[in-house]
């Protein structure tokens, strides 16, 4: 089998945001793939071996090995993905709509997420949990009134976009940091509904391959 034909492997974590965004978008394409887990507290963090510091250099998950190619990042995975199986499309038609889903995809993955990263936590020592809980706070706040305009059923109209792939794993982040989602009723209502979609429930860090054996659904 050639490279090209090669299945995509994907190294992730199970509990990381950024690789469930990865996973929800493979799911909803109906694409096939194997998973290398990395584990990103054992061991020191095995993203900063040397075997995974070849795969991405960033030392970071997702990584992507697909069609001869290697990618990080998990929105230039998912753009990726969007332009060579574009069916269900994740970017609307609409010019106006794409520019709010890249919008909010990005309020979230670039304004909320990288701030209450393991990376950013593990320098905040006891305040880690308060520091998480105001970042997210702070984000959603924002990000509430923007899906007012915005949303449907979903974050941006009727059909599931990236913008929806990156919200629901910043909801399971503030769920776990113990956000008070009372004053986010639109969020808590998209994400209810997104996760009732098969590709979100198979997606879930509660039913991956490295799932802990108490954390699993």
């Amino acid at each position: 089998m050639s490279s090209a034909a090669a299945k995509p492997i994907l190294y992730s974590y199970f509990r990381s945001s950024c690789s469930w965004r990865v996973r929800i978008a493979l799911a909803l394409k109906g694409i096939a793939y194997d998973v290398v887990p990395v584990n990103l507290l054992k061991d020191g963090g095995q993203q900063f071996s040397a075997e995974f510091k070849a795969v991405n250099p960033m030392q970071q998950v997702p990584a992507l090995k697909i069609d001869g190619i290697t990618l990080s990042q998990s929105l230039a995975i998912i753009h990726y993905l969007e332009d060579t199986c574009p069916n269900p499309r994740l970017l609307p038609q609409d010019l106006k709509k794409r520019a709010q889903v890249r919008m909010i995809a990005d309020h979230i993955v670039s304004g909320i997420q990288p701030l209450q990263n393991l990376s950013i936590l593990k320098q905040m020592g006891e305040k880690k949990m308060e520091w998480a809980r105001n970042c997210i706070a702070s984000g959603f706040q924002a990000l509430e009134q923007t899906l007012q305009h915005t949303a449907g059923r979903y974050c941006v109209g009727d059909e599931v976009s990236m913008a929806d792939l990156c919200l629901v794993p910043q909801v399971f982040n503030a769920e776990r940091f113990k956000v008070d989602m009372g004053p986010y009723p639109t969020i808590t209502r998209i994400n209810k509904a997104l996760l009732e979609l098969e590709a979100f429930k198979v997606s879930h860090p509660s039913l991956q391959p490295d799932t802990p054996a108490e954390l699993r659904a």
